[in-house]
Formats: structure tokens, sequence, C-alpha cells
């Protein structure tokens, strides 16, 4: 039997939500919800529509409520739906605030339903890409993880524009990439810096610098920029770069291209002839010599966001876990009081 959903909020991501899941094996979309009625013309006539929220989560149909409103409204609905005995799947960021996950994880507890997050960014083919080649070891330990997403428009779009709203790039793009992190690296991050800024909004923030310590010493670092201009190819994509002291990889775009890349060896010290570039003379950062730079292709993965309800269908009939747990998001959170208490303060803070 397919899984009922019931869709909250039928805006750009609850349009995406009900193109991948009407035909989607295991799962039936029986009602969607707007409180806006223009988003809901063109709602399938084999769907339900309403208006409020509380209709759809009081259907009988509905088995599980797919949140999909603004971020403001996540505790709410989340809570409400609980109550109301259905199994949640709510978009990201999860709550504005660790005490709101509080109480959204007080609720579920207590009706004894089924709570996850939708991180489907976690089968980003560039993610996991980076994720393999860190996995694999090939790259010998690792001293630094990069990953950086840039545009050129840097104006925020509708509700997003808000704070009240539950507006800005790290409550939108950031939950993701700091999640990527995270998920990748089974490390405690130690120390946090960061810099947020509203380089061309009012309210919300759309540029955003992070830096974690982990434990080893390896440094993850992140950076959103939405007005960051230049004119290269690939520049306005997803890039990654992973370094390590055996070699280094380079990853770039959403269905990514790029390299492993190691040295034929390691220079044991720096000989004596020096090489004259456009910077003056140097020893180290000359160009390197013929055969000195050996290049392997990335691994081939062939995930897709479609992968997530996979493991949500799956998980529900208790074949596996679900793939993003709470905890998880909890720890995003908690990692995102500290980024803006850097930011704010301008100084390193302790996290782990």
């Amino acid at each position: 039997m397919a899984k009922k959903f019931g869709i909250i909020g039928h805006g750009f991501m609850g349009h995406e939500h009900e193109k991948m899941l009407t035909n989607f094996e295991g799962i039936e979309v029986v009602a969607i919800c707007d409180i806006d009625p223009e988003q809901l013309k063109d709602v399938p006539e084999n769907i339900k529509t309403y208006e409020n929220a509380s209709d759809l989560i009081n259907d009988p149909d509905v088995e599980v409520v797919l949140v999909v409103a603004n971020n403001n409204q996540h505790k709410k609905l989340v809570i409400e739906a609980a109550e109301a005995g259905k199994d949640i799947i709510c978009e990201k960021p999860v709550a504005m605030s660790l005490e709101e996950l509080d109480e959204m994880e007080a609720a579920v507890a207590k009706a004894g339903v089924k709570f996850t997050v939708h991180h489907q960014r976690r089968y980003d083919p560039d993610f996991r890409t980076a994720k393999e080649v860190y996995d694999s070891g090939e790259l010998g330990t690792p001293y630094v993880i990069k990953s950086s997403l840039y545009g050129y428009n840097g104006n925020m779009h509708d509700w997003h524009v808000y704070i009240s709203e539950g507006g800005g790039m790290l409550y939108d793009w950031g939950v993701h990439l700091i999640d990527q992190m995270l998920w990748m690296i089974p490390e405690k991050v130690k120390t946090v810096y960061a810099n947020v800024r509203n380089v061309i909004n009012f309210e919300v923030d759309d540029y955003f610098h992070i830096m974690l310590r982990f434990e080893s010493g390896l440094m993850g670092e992140i950076e959103l920029g939405t007005y960051y201009l230049e004119d290269k190819e690939h520049h306005f994509e997803r890039h990654w770069f992973l370094g390590g002291n055996k070699g280094s990889a380079y990853i770039d775009g959403f269905f990514p291209e790029g390299k492993i890349v190691h040295t034929a060896h390691l220079l044991k010290n720096v000989g004596g002839k020096r090489t004259m570039t456009a910077a003056g003379p140097t020893r180290s950062f000359g160009p390197p010599p013929e055969g000195m730079l050996i290049t392997s292709d990335l691994p081939k993965v062939g995930t897709k966001h479609e992968d997530y309800f996979t493991n949500y269908l799956n998980a529900q009939e208790g074949k596996e876990e679900f793939l993003v747990k709470i905890p998880e998001t909890r720890r995003v959170l908690k990692l995102m009081d500290a980024i803006r208490e850097s930011a704010r303060t301008g100084k390193s803070v302790d996290f782990e």
C-alpha cells in the first residue's frame, strides 16, 4: 500500500515535492494546502486542496504530513501534525531555534509518531563524490576541506527577505552546506570562526564564510556568496577542494567535474635551483616539472534527490534507519548559534 502524503505549502519547494512524489512508487499525494489560493490552481484534479493547514492535518486520508511552509511556521505545524497522530517530514531548517526543536521533539515523543527532516542534499552528486574521496583515504590525512557556492544575483526572494519569516542564506543553503560537512567528517568540532554579512540585502544575510576546526586539526571551510562576481567557467556553481598529505581533489559543479591529484614523489628538501616567475624568484611555487603531477578520475556516484524518499519508505517499513536523524539536525542548529555568535563578536567560539 502506498503511503498517503499531504503537503503543506505549495510555493516553489511545494511544487517541487508535488512533481517528484506524484509518480513516486510507494507514495500517493492525496492533499495539498496553501494559504494562497493562487498556489493551488495548478494542483491536479485527483488531489484534494485546502487553504487551512489544520484541515489537511485532520484529513483521515493523510498518513504523512510534509511541512514545506515558511521556516517560522515549522514548529506549529509539526506539533499540530504530531498531536493528530501523523508521521512528519519537515523541510529544513527543522526549527528556528533549539528551544523550538525541544517543543517539537516533546510533541513527537508524546504522540509516538515518526519525525525526520528533508536534508535531500546529502544525496547531491557533488557532495557524494567529495564524501567518497574523503572516505577512501586516498588523500592520506586530510588537512583541509573547502565547500563553496557562488552566485551573481544576490537578491533574496519572496519571504526569504524577512528575518521574521526565517529568511537569509544561513537558514537556506547554509543549513545544507553545514549538514554536509558535519555528516562527512566524523569528528567533534572544537572551534568555530565565522563572518556572516548582508552585502546587498537590507535585513537578511547573503554571504557567509565559516571555518570549523575539527578535533584532528582538520579545517572545514564553507563559503557562500550570492553577489560574488567572476566571469569564469563553473564560477556560479558548487566547488569542493579536499587536501591531504598524500594528494588533493577538486570537484566543480553540481554534476561534478574534476580530478584527484597526486605527486610522483614528495620532495625531501627544496633543490637549490630557483625558478623565475611573474611574481619573482621562487623555489616552492614555480611550475611543476613534467611528470610531477599525476591525476586520476573522480569516483562515479549515481545518487539523486529521489533517493531520500526511497530511504524514507524503507525506514517506515523497518528495513533501514532514517538517513536524517533529529540529533543530527539539533547539532546543525547548535552550530548555527555558534556561527552567529562568532560573526557578532568577531571571535572564535569553542564548540564541542
